[in-house]
């Protein structure tokens, strides 16, 4: 496989067969993330667990340290006193029924994230089969069905992050931005990591954690010498 210029440079400045600390591989991967805009430093765990058992999902969500670098916009399906909640807390797009069909006829997707309330989801579910795809439908399981729909926004919009077992038993999620330097990465590290470990399934035997990955946007990936699980 022929990779470019700076890609190879990169796959030079460390021994890709060795697994670093944290700190060490932040700072490698930092150093390889050579684009010209601000890469999103990217986490990659695989589990091993088997995803395809239902007593061995591993899933939840966190607020980081020091959140993701990205603003993400967000959208709350309420009425009432819960809609004037939501955009006193700052969400991005309000709105009840008329939201969900200017979804179903104009396929408009302006946000990131959907919360909505519990008395919502009969209508929300309608576009389940279209929100459902996108990883866009609301789950009581990553906060986005709530009565608080305040505190769900505020901790959209201060870098909550959902991580999920994928079908091949690895967890991919966001951990900042290069520009957050090595010390706040180091530290959202850490927290993503130690969520995932409490979220170890009773039902999981054997070794848990199976490998570590730190990556950015256009960098190769580093692996991370994890023993706490």
């Amino acid at each position: 496989m022929k990779y470019g210029k700076k890609y190879a440079d990169s796959l030079k400045s460390y021994d890709k067969t060795k697994a670093y600390e944290a700190g060490e591989a932040v700072n490698l991967v930092l150093g390889n993330a050579k684009a010209k805009f601000d890469e999103t430093v990217e986490l990659h765990v695989r589990l091993g667990v088997d995803p395809r058992q239902a007593d061995q999902q591993v899933r939840g969500v966190l607020v980081l340290p020091h959140g993701t670098g990205k603003t993400k916009k967000v959208l709350v399906v309420a009425k009432g006193e819960r809609a004037d909640q939501a955009a006193a807390a700052g969400a991005d797009f309000v709105g009840a029924e008329e939201m969900i069909q200017k979804i179903q006829t104009e396929n408009w997707f302006g946000f990131d994230v959907m919360i909505t309330t519990p008395d919502m989801m009969g209508v929300v579910g309608r576009i389940g089969r279209i929100l459902g795809p996108k990883g866009l439908m609301p789950n009581p399981k990553s906060g986005t069905v709530t009565m608080d729909v305040a505190r769900a926004v505020q901790e959209v919009k201060a870098g909550k992050v959902e991580y999920r077992l994928d079908k091949t038993a690895i967890i991919h999620c966001p951990i900042g931005k290069r520009s957050f330097g090595p010390e706040k990465l180091t530290e959202n590290f850490n927290a993503l990591m130690d969520a995932i470990v409490r979220a170890k399934p009773a039902a999981a035997k054997g070794q848990y954690i199976k490998s570590v990955t730190l990556t950015s946007t256009m960098g190769p990936g580093v692996k991370i010498a994890y023993s706490k699980a």
